[in-house]
């Protein structure tokens, strides 16, 4: 080979294996920048039943864990860019572990798991979802209230037991049955759920209350918040809670409701005192309550109003939200947030704590 012919190859291998080097620098380069996203608690939305394209397209790679118990949250966030999660908590000392994060969504709308101050520091956005459970948790009210009104409960063991294949009559008429039409439905907490719920009460005919905030003046088509419970048949609550709300309903609201009151909590289960409805139940200062929400939930120490043995009383394990429907939409709503964080659009983020030393206002 002539010398021209070496320093040509010589020249095209360097000239190779910079390409080889550049492209392998791009590849390098794109794994890095790669956002990686991790779902903590994907078990509690879904039972294998949810379509997760929508997250899919929105960003990839993804780590799904069924649950992850504090002790695993540092190990599986220290990469995570962006983290998703429904119950499981991220406080200050937490989000210390994540050191390349550069979101949190919210798989609810309650807040209450994360620092946000914390993460307003490091101008972390925390996103929430809204409004995606209104149309299961207002038929969850209602199938409640007709529970309650129908005996449903009552008439379903009766007939188990035999008590229909032994009635003399055709129907049996062992337990009273009420109508919701023509009653008056007190609804505390008049935000999109409250609404939803005032909606389908007008198709059954029943007389609203909106209640006023506690010990304020109402304002035009409010009621004041006694005078909600003392005139209401049915008492429906649809308010966050907060110090202000907890224990919002105890002693003192059960003695001013009628005899013939019903309770729903659809909410949260800080806003009752929980030994107080067990009092206002098995006293009869009350005719009856249901409850989707407890103080602690798992209640896995227990909890007295799950030993309460009258059927007057109905707890269902914080399922009012859980629909199909319901749980598609979140996993589809957090999609679409973390899509137009992506692009620079607007989402729904949190701006309680954006500014976490400004505390004028």
């Amino acid at each position: 080979m002539s010398g021209n012919n070496r320093e040509t190859s010589s020249q095209l291998t360097t000239f190779h294996d910079f390409n080889t080097f550049h492209e392998n620098s791009k590849h390098f380069q794109l794994i890095e920048d790669i956002m990686r996203a991790v779902f903590l608690d994907f078990g509690s939305v879904t039972r294998g039943d949810m379509d997760c394209t929508a997250l899919e397209e929105a960003i990839s790679p993804w780590q799904f864990f069924d649950d992850t118990t504090p002790e695993q949250v540092p190990e599986r966030i220290k990469d995570a860019e962006i983290i998703v999660i429904n119950k499981a908590l991220l406080d200050r000392a937490t989000l210390a572990y994540a050191h390349r994060l550069k979101l949190i969504c919210i798989a609810a709308t309650g807040y209450n798991n994360v620092d946000l101050v914390a993460a307003a520091e490091r101008n972390i956005p925390v996103c929430n979802v809204r409004g995606y459970a209104t149309p299961s948790v207002a038929q969850h009210v209602f199938m409640l209230m007709l529970n309650l009104t129908c005996r449903f409960v009552e008439y379903q063991q009766l007939v188990k037991q035999g008590g229909w294949q032994k009635s003399v009559h055709f129907c049996p008429l062992d337990f009273g049955i009420e109508e919701l039409s023509g009653k008056t439905l007190g609804i505390i907490g008049y935000g999109e759920l409250g609404q939803a719920v005032a909606h389908i009460a007008r198709a059954f005919g029943m007389r609203l209350l909106i209640a006023d905030h506690k010990d304020k003046t109402p304002r035009p088509g409010r009621t004041a918040f006694d005078e909600v419970l003392s005139q209401a048949d049915f008492i429906t609550l649809h308010c966050p809670l907060s110090e202000e709300t907890h224990n919002l309903i105890s002693q003192r609201e059960f003695a001013l409701m009628k005899p013939s009151a019903y309770l729903i909590n659809t909410a949260r289960g800080g806003l009752v005192n929980e030994d107080d409805l067990l009092h206002s139940l098995s006293s009869g200062r009350i005719a009856g309550a249901a409850t989707d929400v407890l103080q602690k939930e798992p209640p896995i120490e227990g909890n007295p109003l799950l030993n309460y043995p009258q059927s007057n009383l109905i707890i269902t394990p914080h399922t009012a939200w859980a629909s199909r429907d319901s749980r598609q939409r979140l996993l589809d709503l957090i999609a679409e947030n973390i899509r137009h964080f992506l692009q620079n659009k607007p989402f729904n983020q949190i701006m309680d704590a954006i500014n976490p030393h400004d505390t004028a206002n």
